[in-house]
This record gives structure tokens, C-alpha cells and sequence, in this order.
């Protein structure tokens, strides 16, 4: 009897090291959006499935307005308290940017102090480098108020402390003016006043993960999910990260985790927001499986082989609810 004690006991030491660890992981959702609406609902459970890994939503304020309306500075303080009041999360956590989402999910890692530990950073449409027109928008009526404000004064005091994107918007023509009046993006960028520490714990990551759509046309350009963007003064070329002063000059450690292999491009087929489900498993769950996913199982640039026929896909609806929202007629899952 001892003896058979003693070898279950070896066998389940043996074991223990081959068992998969999840930590949790964070969703931070876009504008006019909010973690109650069933697309965002149902994404974060459908990576928590896959990932055997406990997700959270992390909802500022009531959501869709204050995505639109709350300046990043005050929504990012609402995100640090949160996270550092979550006791599930003391041990470290992941994060899971979706669109704007991914600058909050940044500022929680670069500014909170007292935060937890951040393990990898999956970034789903990212505007990381600035966006250079107003996103998210199309003809609406909406959208035409808000392109006009931004050739009037997307820089004025008025609009960066009661229009949420404008704290994003880079003209690359027009950098003084965003030198003098953008009070968030340069700062999350380390981009005039450097700061040591938002360089040191973005270069902590374990993994970057930046999911770019290949025909992204809410995003300008579309390779700021990568973190490329256009040439200072200019509109063209649209320079790939690799070529921006961010990371040449490595202003918060993008170059660091690359040289060093963590950082992920993935390219993959579709629109903003818009991924396969096969997608999702292949670029998104490696990194919330594992507590240290293995760098060697991923090539540092991904591109998708997805078919358009793919059984699911994540899509932004555009003109109104502008929500993520699972395609029911596709996924047939809901």
C-alpha cells in the first residue's frame, strides 16, 4: 500500500510540470462600445473557453458615451484603479486590446503605478502610432460633425477635454500643433518627454501580439496596428514601424521587444476588428494558454492563410451601434 501511495505520488510530481497554467486576461473594447453588449460578451467568453483562462471585460464609466466623451487621461485612471482593485489579477494578468481599446490597455501598463504585472499584450486593429482622420466614421451625420471639428481645432483645449479620439489624432502634417495641444498620445508614446519607467515596463512584456487587418479602412493607415505610420510633414509613404523614429529611437522599447523576438506581426484577412475564428485560436489563444508563451512557436511575422469561407468572424458594425458584434448567420453560435 505504501509502496502504490508512493508512485501516485511520483507520477503526480511528475505531472505537475506538463499541467497548463492560465493567468486571466483583460478585454479593454472600443468606442461606442461596451462590455455589456453581447459581441464583447461573447468574444471574452469565447477566448476564456478556448484558453481554459478566466477573462474580464474592464468596463470606464457607462461605456459607449464615455468612449466618445471622456478624455483618455480621466479613462485611464478609471482602468488603473480597476485593475489594481482586482484581486484576481495581484498575480499578473494578460491584456486584450480591441481597436481604441488598446491605448487604455497601454496606458494601464506604461503609467499605473502599484499595477500588477502584465504578461502579453494581444492587440486586435490597434490605431498604436496615431491616427491621421477621425475613426471610426463614414458619411453619417455624425461623422461629418466630427471631420469638421477636426480641420477646425482637433487640437483646442474644448475638443481634447470632451472628445475622446481626438487624444489620438496625429496630423503629420501639422505636428506642431500636436506637439502643443495632443495631451495624450505623445505621452503614451514617450514621444517629446521621455520617461524611463513607460519605456522599462512596455519593454517587460513577454509578448507583443498586433493584429493588423489587411483591408482595414477605418484606420489611417491601417499599419498603425503595427505601429507604422507616414513620415513626419508628410502624407506619404506610410513607413513601416521599423522606419519611424518611435522605433528607431526606441521612445518606449518597441525596438527592445523586437530585437528580442516578442514582438508579433500578424497580418490577417479582413476589415477593422474583423477576425476568424481559426484566427483567434491561432494568434490570440497561444498567448492567454500559458503563463510564458514559447516564442519559438510563432514567427515574429504571421500571415493569415484563412479561407473567406472561415466558420466565424468578429465584425464591426458600422453606422449607428458601431459595436463588435459576432456574425450570427456565420458563427450560428449565439
Amino acid at each position: 500500500m505504501a509502496s502504490a501511495a508512493v508512485t501516485r505520488f511520483f507520477i503526480i510530481l511528475t505531472l505537475l510540470p506538463l499541467i497548463t497554467h492560465s493567468i486571466p486576461f483583460v478585454v479593454f473594447h472600443g468606442v461606442s462600445d461596451s462590455c455589456t453588449k453581447k459581441g464583447v460578451k461573447h468574444f471574452t467568453d469565447l477566448l476564456s473557453e478556448w484558453s481554459n483562462s478566466t477573462g474580464y471585460c474592464i468596463e470606464i464609466g457607462n461605456g459607449v458615451w464615455d468612449s466618445w466623451f471622456m478624455p483618455f487621461d480621466e479613462q485611464t485612471e478609471i482602468a488603473c484603479e480597476k485593475v489594481k482593485n482586482m484581486s484576481e489579477l495581484k498575480e499578473g494578468y494578460n491584456i486584450v486590446g480591441l481597436s481604441q481599446g488598446n491605448l487604455i490597455g497601454r496606458a494601464v501598463l506604461e503609467f499605473c503605478d502599484g499595477a500588477p504585472p502584465v504578461k502579453n499584450f494581444i492587440s486586435v486593429a490597434g490605431p498604436h502610432a496615431g491616427e491621421a482622420s477621425m475613426p471610426f466614421c463614414g458619411s453619417g451625420l455624425m461623422c461629418v460633425f466630427f471631420d469638421s471639428l477636426m480641420k477646425l481645432a482637433i487640437y483646442s483645449e474644448s475638443l481634447q477635454n470632451h472628445l475622446a479620439p481626438s487624444n489620438y489624432i496625429k496630423i503629420p502634417t501639422d505636428l506642431e500643433a500636436y506637439k502643443e495641444g495632443c495631451t495624450f498620445l505623445p505621452k503614451l508614446n514617450n514621444e517629446f518627454e521621455k520617461n524611463a519607467t513607460y519605456k522599462e515596463r512596455f519593454s517587460s512584456l513577454q509578448n507583443l501580439v498586433l493584429i493588423m487587418g489587411d483591408k482595414d479602412s477605418v484606420l489611417v493607415p491601417k499599419e498603425t496596428s503595427w505601429f507604422g505610420y507616414f513620415p513626419d510633414g508628410a502624407l506619404e509613404p506610410i513607413l513601416p514601424a521599423q522606419e519611424t523614429r518611435l522605433y528607431i529611437e526606441d521612445w518606449i522599447g518597441l525596438r527592445t521587444l523586437d530585437e528580442a523576438g516578442r514582438v508579433k506581426f500578424v497580418n490577417v484577412t479582413g476589415g477593422h476588428l474583423d477576425i476568424t475564428d481559426d484566427d483567434m485560436k491561432k494568434y490570440m489563444v497561444p498567448y492567454l494558454v500559458d503563463e510564458e508563451a514559447e516564442a519559438s512557436q510563432n514567427p515574429i511575422l504571421i500571415e493569415s492563410k484563412s479561407d473567406s469561407d472561415a466558420t466565424s468572424f468578429l465584425i464591426r458594425k458600422l453606422g449607428g451601434q458601431q459595436d463588435l458584434q459576432l456574425n450570427i448567420n456565420i458563427l450560428h453560435r449565439l
